[in-house]
């Protein structure tokens, strides 16, 4: 497959793993190949977001606030755990934020995994690219990717920033009528 990416998609695919070892992850997810995708300025994906406002920085910003391991609280609440009242006990005992972007791993170094939800990511790029007729796979097709699934961090960062799956769609056609598509 990634003998079908652009210059760009390749690109968000290195800049991925730089950015899940920025935050401490032990494994690329959809949030860091979005953040690849946006890393670099002029890219198909970058100069979508940009129509909407969103930066890189932004972005980024919304994928630190998003916690590190959704917890449902509605499940918690049916076995008699109420989360509000653990977060604030340990807030106070620890101070504010104590429970906020916690890593048990330190940094990895070398080569960084995907997790399945990035392999999810990549695929469902391919099958945008198919669906809109393009023999290259590039960042806006991995960012259209990202609003189509929409249970991943990445769908979630974007839609912290407000962004919805139309407004990519339209931002990333928009671009594609300025920038050629192989």
């Amino acid at each position: 497959m990634f003998e079908r990416f652009a210059k760009d998609a390749r690109e968000a695919v290195v800049h991925a793993q730089d950015e899940a070892r920025t935050l401490g992850a032990d494994r690329i997810g959809p949030e860091h190949v979005l953040l690849g995708a946006v890393r670099t300025p002029g890219t198909v994906a970058a100069q979508a977001l940009g129509r909407l406002g969103v930066s890189h920085a932004t972005l980024l910003a919304a994928v630190r606030a998003l916690p590190a391991h959704t917890i449902d609280a509605d499940a918690l609440a049916g076995i008699g755990v109420d989360l509000e009242a653990v977060r604030a006990q340990v807030e106070a005992s620890f101070g504010p934020g104590a429970l906020d972007a916690v890593s048990t791993s330190a940094t990895p170094k070398g080569h960084v995994p995907f997790d399945a939800d990035a392999k999810k990511l990549l695929e469902v790029a391919l099958r945008e690219a198919i669906r809109c007729k393009h023999r290259r796979i590039d960042s806006g097709h991995l960012l259209l990717a990202a609003v189509r699934l929409d249970d991943t961090t990445a769908y979630r960062a974007l839609a912290a920033v407000g962004v919805g799956p139309a407004a990519v769609r339209e931002a990333v056609t928009a671009v594609w009528t300025e920038v050629p598509v192989g």
